[in-house]
């Protein structure tokens, strides 16, 4: 296991106060804009409520359950990327942080909110070993982005002439093609900068470079676990997998209701590329854009309703919803070393990245100091 230095890192200055309450403030907007053209029709928000009054509860059940298994997949894979680390958290201890991040990031506005909370309760609780515990963290969300990735791949490859029939799908596939794309090209980025060691030659002001940095760490830290690291990428596709069954219980719970409903294959294969588009920061959640693009890819592909694929999207999210509840009743009664508001906790958290950036640095300028010498 590496071990790296301590640097004294400095205070972090927190620029652009300004900028994320008002991002914030236009994501609310947008929201509301696009529910409200989702929802306007009372045609359509009748043939809803016919929808969700025949709804089968024991399906709901099953998609609720089912995340709750996603839940417990990611805990167990974090808990394979901690091991690694020599750091054990109590199983419960580890359930609880992970249902607070689960909380955090349906009421947290930016997606991350949850990985920040966890990262930051996860210090307290490894006070030892705060870098390995933040990169575990970092890897953990790394593996998830590279299973979407190579699923949505799959799935595409396999069914391209059918998700690319019809013009309002294909406008929109292509999009999450290259986003899914960038991503890979920025991962792979990054390990050439860590595999030649270019981190500590770029320049300081560069935006991104701490998290360069920290990404040098990662690999530098798992790089050698690849049996660790192999079986959290497993956990991350079954994670997906159970992803996808739960929205699959949502459809299957207006089967009742006489509505078409999409097969599971169908399912399956559009809904990494509405995740991929819904996580993009328009609106607050993917909320309204995740609902729109059912409309358009169960319309258009199976068949389905407006109507019925609003409600497969709203209640599949309102079914994770679920767990995020969970998750903030644990925190009301989670008992930490101690409690912060958030904007402290970001700045904890972000002067821990800067520290574990600038001790990754520092030890790439020493291993290039001697091959610079005569």
């Amino acid at each position: 296991m590496t071990v790296l230095p301590p640097v004294a890192a400095g205070p972090v200055v927190q620029r652009g106060g300004w900028q994320k309450p008002l991002v914030t403030t236009l994501q609310v907007a947008f929201t509301l804009v696009i529910l409200y053209f989702i929802f306007r029709d009372p045609t359509k928000r009748a043939e809803m409520a016919h929808s969700i009054a025949h709804a089968n509860r024991w399906w709901l059940f099953a998609g609720f359950l089912i995340y709750g298994l996603v839940e417990v997949v990611s805990a167990i894979r974090w808990y394979i990327l901690l091991r690694v680390q020599e750091i054990v958290l109590a199983p419960t201890r580890l359930a609880a942080l992970l249902l607070i991040g689960v909380f955090f990031n349906f009421f947290i506005p930016g997606g991350t909110g949850g990985d920040v909370v966890k990262i930051f309760y996860l210090l307290k609780e490894t006070p030892g070993k705060r870098g390995p515990a933040l990169l575990s963290v970092f890897v953990d969300r790394l593996t998830g982005v590279l299973a979407l990735c190579f699923f949505a791949g799959v799935v595409v490859f396999l069914r391209w002439d059918w998700i690319m029939s019809s013009p309002e799908t294909r406008r929109y596939v292509w999009p999450a093609l290259i986003i899914l794309g960038s991503s890979l090209g920025g991962l792979h980025f990054t390990y050439i900068v860590t595999k030649y060691g270019w981190v500590h030659r770029l320049p300081r002001r560069m935006p991104g470079r701490d998290r360069l940095a920290e990404a040098a760490a990662a690999y530098h830290l798992y790089g050698k676990a690849w049996r660790a690291t192999s079986s959290a990428m497993v956990l991350s596709l079954i994670a997906n997998v159970g992803y996808f069954l739960t929205f699959y219980c949502a459809a299957r719970a207006l089967d009742s209701s006489g509505a078409r409903l999409p097969s599971l294959v169908d399912l399956v294969t559009i809904m990494p590329i509405v995740n991929t588009l819904a996580a993009m920061p328009i609106s607050l959640g993917g909320i309204g854009v995740r609902e729109g693009l059912f409309e358009v890819f169960l319309g258009q592909l199976c068949g389905v309703s407006a109507a019925v694929a609003v409600i497969i999207s709203s209640v599949g999210y309102l079914l994770t919803l679920g767990w995020g509840v969970i998750g903030g009743v644990i925190y009301i009664f989670y008992r930490p070393s101690e409690h912060a508001r958030f904007r402290e906790i970001r700045a904890e958290v972000s002067a821990e990245e800067h520290a574990v950036a600038e001790e990754e640095i520092a030890l790439e300028e020493a291993a290039d100091f001697p091959a610079k010498s005569p």
